[in-house]
């Protein structure tokens, strides 16, 4: 397979029948072309915005019943690698099921707020790179493959999209909220 194979295979954006309506929120946010260029880029926006905030600020929480910047940092770094092992699954063309994950059980059975912030930045930076790896070494055929994430039906390629749209969501929450 070559190069350009893949390329074009991750610059296709996911038709509406690839994901949920819930999802088009995040899709929407991702620019066109190619989306595994999209992944490795943006993750410099997002470290770039995380290394310019103070240490004193990984615990505010604009809000009492928000997340805190840590929390966010972490509910990323465990969405990413939930929607990649969906992606995984699905373009190995393994049939099974994957259950859902409820983000707010996930956050509250974590302890983000006990880690610097740096480190957090790090691990969703490492999370990234694996998560651009799998992208970059997939075939033509494994994007379109599909397969039920939460009792619905979604394809490799729109979870590509969704990793990237949900860390775009994400960042500009921080800048509009959190700073």
């Amino acid at each position: 397979m070559s190069t350009a194979a893949l390329n074009t295979a991750s610059a296709i954006r996911p038709a509406k029948s690839e994901f949920l309506p819930y999802y088009e929120r995040y899709i929407a946010l991702v620019p066109d072309g190619d989306v595994v260029a999209t992944l490795e880029s943006q993750m410099a926006e997002t470290q770039a915005l995380l290394r310019s905030l103070p240490a004193s600020v990984a615990t505010y929480r604009y809000a009492p019943d928000k997340w805190s910047v840590n929390q966010v940092v972490g509910h990323m770094i465990d969405s990413e690698r939930n929607f990649a092992f969906r992606a995984l699954r699905f373009a190995r063309n393994d049939a099974a099921p994957v259950p859902g994950f409820e983000q707010d059980d996930y956050v509250r059975n974590a302890t983000f707020d006990a880690f610097a912030l740096a480190d957090l930045a790090a691990e969703l930076e490492a999370v990234r790179q694996s998560t651009v790896f799998l992208f970059k070494h997939m075939d033509e055929s494994a994007w379109t493959r599909r397969g039920i994430a939460n009792n619905a039906e979604v394809s490799v390629r729109a979870l590509a999209y969704i990793i990237a749209g949900h860390e775009r969501h994400h960042r500009e929450v921080m800048l509009a909220r959190y700073l």
